[in-house]
């Protein structure tokens, strides 16, 4: 079914910022604009045309397709919102309400079925005899044991970490970016917290994180709602 769009422009256009915070890494500052050169900008129907794609590429990233879009009622809102001789079909109070309700409806369903392929994972992964599970769900593999002490909840450490999704789309790396990051232990997901207190330093582990101890029902930057977590963690030093 696709869904009614009018209420979009009705309630104004509106964007959507991904960004990820690392466990424990203040998130990055956003890169500077670039500079424009106005006489190339993009006029009359090249704006418009411009302006489409942005609008397309927001909804995209809250995991709507073109085919979930009904175009007609998106150009009769983009008219009602801004020709005063039309009558929009709602206040932009409603339209605002309608819009966070579909979005949340779909961030719902969208949560359920991540949680259930994370789960299934979880389930045939900890058959492989190298992986251990704790008590809370945690699963984790020794890469390389370390021979050092081991950190506690109230200690900040120095790692270096590469995390995907379990279908291995990396989602953040210290490890692709060349530089370890320094935090304290409690200020991160539950799934680090328990992980990395298993560790002496110089270990290398591998972490498969459930929802539940990862980031739950939230989405975070590029990682979806009840996303199971694969994290490879070095931890380098007890700071």
């Amino acid at each position: 079914m696709k869904w009614t769009t009018r209420l979009l422009f009705a309630a104004g256009l509106f964007t959507a910022s991904y960004g990820l915070q690392s466990c424990g890494e203040p998130a990055q500052a956003a890169p500077t604009a670039p500079v424009i050169n106005q006489e190339a900008a993009p006029q009359g129907d090249n704006f418009s045309y411009a302006y489409g794609m942005l609008l397309g590429s927001n909804l995209k990233a809250m995991g709507m397709e073109y085919n979930d879009v009904d175009t007609k009622e998106l150009l009769a809102g983009l008219q009602a919102a801004m020709d005063a001789e039309v009558k929009p079909l709602m206040d932009q109070a409603a339209a605002q309400q309608l819009v966070n309700k579909t979005f949340q409806d779909m961030q719902a369903k969208a949560g359920e079925a991540n949680l259930k392929k994370g789960q299934d994972f979880l389930a045939e992964n900890a058959k492989r005899p190298e992986v251990k599970v704790t008590e809370s769900g945690l699963q984790y593999e020794v890469l390389k044991e370390g021979v050092g002490g081991k950190p506690s909840i109230n200690n900040k450490v120095k790692v270096h970490y590469h995390g995907t999704l379990i279908d291995g789309t990396v989602f953040d790396s210290s490890v692709d970016r060349g530089q370890p990051i320094s935090f304290p232990l409690g200020n991160v997901i539950r799934g680090w917290q328990e992980g990395l207190q298993l560790m002496p330093v110089g270990a290398k582990y591998k972490l498969y994180i459930p929802a539940d101890l990862g980031y739950g029902q939230r989405a975070a930057g590029k990682i979806p709602a009840n996303s199971a977590l694969i994290f490879e963690v070095e931890l380098l030093a007890i700071e």
